[in-house]
């Protein structure tokens, strides 16, 4: 019988596993065993493809002209492929320069088209196919590699699907479902420091891609992109190292992965996949190009971190032109350890969640250890820290905490689950956060307006106001207005990506703190009237509706 013939009906079910959640469902169900014996192991020619058989449960196909996965069958199944296409690199390089090596109880293809080397390699008695990307220059867009699934074995409707819905919103990736929920591909709801795999299960078969370590990403621990999707056609998962979306950094090159395509038994992938984890021992003498070995990496370590606020997660990153890294920092001491960084000089940046509070330069050299004395973060480093009348939000870089501001990393600002984005606020009503919304754009609720009132001190001086945003569309920024009375000017725009973001599931850009100096002449003398401030965005760019200019609020704040 045929692989679909043999297959029996499933149980469709599907979850996303975040790194935290990955140790307990891989301690309930696992990965599946090697089996006793792999003499199956080895890889044939069938022509039109290098075979190999992993001697487990998988047997997969490599296109000899174009490197494409065009085979993935696992327990007899075919998984890999929907609409006629492949599992490639972007949408297929075209065609390449294919070849195979056997060493041992390991077998590795190489890919080579124009400047960018790709590989696939399998290890005898394992259900994983192992994955490294080399970009050595821009010759190839984006950097991404998508595996491509069949359509009925796994069932999402999950916020990155859109299997059940023609209806289009926005662009040809953003769906709305008849009760009015949307859903679009870009809707992840995780940062890569969220995840260490995704994919789907049924209860007795799982598919996931394990990520690499980002080290040639660019965005940082707390970029967000697509990550899966399910459509009428089928399925995809992603690796996506640069996608060109909301990036706020230039594309990194050179030798990315190992990143892993895994089948388990229903469970979660093995722990011992995960990147900071995974050890690759056996690919050191393979020829890989640009494969830099443990024994070439260096560690930096922190012994702790003072001046936190321990209300928030701190996250400690490594960047350079060549390479970026990132490690949590200890709840209880800000005690960092980030593993397997290759040498050179670069910025160590501490985060509180996602504003950056201290940075300095470390240099990292090949099998040793940069050990760092406690970092002191000045209390002036964290706006948070100053002294305010009132204060909306804490200052976390982020706009966590604001109306609706969970439900945009994973829904449109249309969805029918979004409070309304208009509402004002008033300042000691107890819901100044929640009230406010976490976005504002020009054409849909600009001209918020915040009430709040004055001690005769304190109307009797001039103010600093300050308005953090995390990223911005079509140049949208505040221009503020106290009382009908005094206007600020028109701010410049800071540099944020010029791509969507605030409809596509990713607040990231950019953090910027404007700033504007209000005269006392502003305020209202009688004490017991409320101030008013109005919020307007002001651009000459964007569209209309939700691709108007818009932006993105970490916190609004009058200093004392």
């Amino acid at each position: 019988m045929s692989g679909s013939e043999n297959h029996r009906p499933i149980r469709r079910r599907t979850f996303v596993i975040g790194s935290a959640a990955a140790a307990g469902s891989a301690a309930l169900a696992g990965p599946l065993a090697a089996p006793a014996a792999a003499a199956a192991f080895g890889y044939t020619d069938d022509g039109s493809n290098y075979v190999v058989d992993t001697g487990a449960n998988l047997v997969f196909k490599v296109s000899k002209s174009t490197g494409d996965l065009t085979s993935l069958a696992y327990r007899g199944t075919e998984y890999q492929g929907y609409g006629g296409m492949n599992s490639h690199i972007e949408s297929g390089l075209g065609s390449s320069t294919v070849t195979i090596t056997q060493s041992g109880s390991t077998i590795l293809i190489s890919v080579t088209h124009g400047t960018l080397k790709h590989y696939y390699a399998a290890r005898s008695g394992e259900n994983n196919v192992y994955l490294w990307t080399n970009k050595a220059d821009t010759s190839v867009s984006a950097t991404r590699y998508i595996v491509r699934v069949k359509a009925g074995l796994f069932l999402n409707d999950e916020p990155d699907s859109y299997t059940y819905t023609t209806s289009t919103i926005e662009a040809s990736d953003v769906f709305a479902k008849s009760d009015g929920q949307t859903r679009s591909k870009h809707y992840s709801k995780l940062r890569v420091i969220d995840y260490n795999y995704i994919g789907w299960t049924t209860g007795s078969v799982g598919l996931w891609i394990v990520r690499s370590n980002h080290e040639k990403a660019s965005g940082g621990p707390f970029y967000r992109s697509l990550l899966r999707h399910q459509s009428a056609d089928g399925g995809g998962l992603y690796e996506i190292l640069y996608y060109g979306q909301n990036q706020t950094e230039e594309q990194r090159f050179g030798l990315q992965g190992p990143y892993v395509i895994a089948f388990t038994d229903g469970g979660a992938p093995s722990s011992s996949l995960f990147p900071g984890t995974l050890t690759t021992s056996w690919a050191d003498s393979l020829g890989i190009s640009g494969y830099v070995a443990t024994s070439g990496r260096g560690r930096v370590a922190g012994v702790g971190i003072t001046g936190r606020n321990t209300a928030h997660p701190y996250t400690v990153g490594l960047a350079n032109s060549a390479a970026q890294y990132w490690g949590s920092a200890r709840s209880s001491d800000g005690y960092f350890s980030i593993t397997g960084v290759l040498p050179g000089t670069y910025t160590l940046t501490v985060h509180k969640s996602e504003l950056a509070v201290y940075s300095t330069q470390v240099t990292v050299s090949a099998g040793g250890t940069t050990t760092l004395n406690s970092i002191a973060i000045p209390s002036s480093n964290d706006p948070g820290n100053a002294s305010a009348i009132w204060r909306i939000n804490d200052w976390t870089g982020t706009p966590s905490g604001f109306k609706n501001a969970d439900l945009m990393t994973y829904a449109h600002p249309s969805d029918v689950r979004a409070a309304a984005w208009t509402g004002n606020v008033v300042i000691g009503s107890g819901s100044e956060t929640s009230a406010f919304p976490c976005y504002i754009w020009k054409d849909v609720n600009s001209g918020l307006l915040v009430y709040f009132k004055l001690t005769a001190a304190q109307a009797a001086a001039a103010h600093t106001l300050r308005i953090g945003v995390t990223t911005a569309y079509a140049n949208g920024r505040p221009q503020v207005v106290v009382n009908d009375t005094w206007t600020s000017a028109i701010p410049s725009p800071p540099t944020q990506p010029s791509t969507r973001s605030l409809t596509n599931g990713s607040y990231r850009g950019n953090n910027y703190t404007f700033t504007y100096s209000v005269p006392a002449s502003a305020w209202l003398t009688d004490t017991s009237q409320y101030n008013v401030l109005k919020i307007n965005v002001v651009s000459g760019s964007g569209t209309t509706s939700y691709l108007s200019a818009g932006t993105s609020i970490d916190a609004i704040d009058l200093l004392a």
